[in-house]
């Protein structure tokens, strides 16, 4: 099982101590894409302050995360599922799972990343600031730039197993599964079960606790149909029906009575 997960917008610091090493970073296929990011993000952050706040988007209250960016090379790393923080990332909690889901987490867990492409939570990197959503002066959008490289290296790491995607749309634009990938592939939404509308928080919240239980009880489903019934069996109410064109994703509902 490969699970699609988006990074948190707010991170924690970078450690004290080795800097980034790019070519210890996991799915080395991405590497010059990579490259191409953090060369552009670093020099724009060294340079005019208020262009860089511009291009990413930034509000004055977030000025120091330029300065940040612009130490990327330099700065300590941690494991990205230290990084993450957040929702979603709270309610996983990857560092009090037991040494059997942490080995589960460690293999199945993939974070996308506008800076990155897609890291595993055990990859050391900074904490940064650079959204799937920015666009570069020099390489323009990062969901376009990511694509080509994606559509290289993903179908690979999916393997042969089920893909759970958790993505927000933003970084769903970086990849798309297609064809015998997509077909094994199971995206969620989390809705309201009174009101049968997404709420953002427990949106995020739910979709964390899902994928703790999933690592927690060492569930292994090999396709979508295998995945909505270990999932009620863990005691989410789920409502999917298979796709009706081959070669599309499966959609999940999840129906959660309280908004917490």
């Amino acid at each position: 099982m490969l699970v699609l997960l988006p990074p948190s917008e707010g991170k924690a610091a970078s450690g004290r101590g080795a800097a980034l090493k790019p070519e210890s970073l996991s799915l080395p296929g991405l590497a010059e894409a990579r490259e191409a990011v953090l060369a552009e993000l670093v020099d724009l952050c060294s340079g005019d302050e208020d262009k860089a706040r511009e291009v990413l988007g930034l509000s004055e209250g977030l000025r120091g995360e330029v300065a940040k960016n612009a130490e990327l090379r330099t700065a300590g790393a941690r494991p990205a599922g230290e990084i993450y923080t957040g929702v979603l990332y709270d309610a996983l909690g990857l560092a009090s799972l037991d040494a059997a889901a942490k080995r589960r987490a460690a293999a199945s867990l993939l974070v996308f990343s506008g800076l990155w492409g897609a890291v595993r939570v055990t990859d050391r990197i900074p904490s940064y600031r650079c959204s799937m959503g920015v666009k570069l002066p020099g390489l323009g959008a990062l969901s376009a730039h990511w694509r080509a490289a994606m559509a290289e290296v993903l179908p690979e790491a999916a393997g042969n197993g089920l893909v759970l995607d958790l993505r927000s749309a933003a970084y769903a634009a970086a990849w798309k599964p297609k064809g015998e990938v997509a077909a094994r592939t199971a995206t969620v939404r989390v809705l309201h079960a009174p009101t049968r509308k997404v709420v953002s928080h427990f949106n995020k919240a739910t979709k964390g606790r899902i994928v703790r239980s999933l690592l927690t009880a060492g569930a292994a489903p090999e396709d979508p149909a295998e995945l909505v019934e270990a999932l009620r069996d863990l005691g989410y109410e789920v409502e999917a029906a298979a796709p009706a064109r081959a070669g599309t994703a499966w959609a999940l509902d999840v129906l959660v009575d309280e908004v917490h």
